[in-house]
């Protein structure tokens, strides 16, 4: 059964969270505000935090030096998932992953359809890891971003989850 196993060792992570819009800020990011707060919240530690527009090389160089980074365990994206021409969020993350996640993506939209039916579909959502480093991709609305985390993530970087999560492979992402 699926659930938290209190027995074992709660273990944070260190997150990186990147907002990718051409027109957001600090001060009115408020899905990378949501992150940032629900990462901290639930006893991981913010690494770094950043804001990049929609230009996929520079996307892909800033996630080149997180997964570089042996400090940075999870890198969080929000914005640049959609199907307009301006969004290539998806498009960085798969030019630097080494495997896809794929069924992050497919799990983030079932479960997002019953809160805006087919709606869903204009998601691009993804996951991946590279050198140790998970890396996911999220839609840039703060509803999103909350869902993703509430029903996807907060689980799967949780050691603690059963039958089996993310964190509990970090380890091993190398071998």
């Amino acid at each position: 059964m699926a659930g938290l196993d209190l027995t074992r060792l709660f273990i944070p992570l260190r997150v990186a969270i990147l907002t990718v819009s051409d027109t957001r800020t600090r001060a009115n990011d408020t899905s990378g505000n949501t992150l940032a707060e629900l990462v901290e919240s639930a006893g991981h530690h913010l690494g770094e935090r950043l804001i990049l527009p929609d230009d996929q090389g520079r996307l892909e160089a800033q996630l080149r030096t997180w997964i570089a980074d042996p400090s940075i365990e999870v890198v969080l994206a929000t914005g640049g998932t959609g199907v307009t021409g301006r969004d290539v969020t998806p498009e960085a993350f798969a030019a630097v992953w080494e495997k896809e996640i794929p069924g992050f993506g497919e799990l983030f939209r079932w479960l997002s359809y019953s809160k805006i039916g087919t709606s869903t579909i204009q998601s691009r959502a993804c996951a991946g890891v590279a050198n140790g480093t998970y890396l996911f991709a999220l839609p840039g609305s703060t509803g999103a971003v909350r869902d993703a985390w509430e029903d996807i993530l907060v689980h799967q970087l949780d050691s603690r989850h059963r039958p089996c999560n993310f964190a509990g492979l970090l380890p091993r992402l190398c071998e």
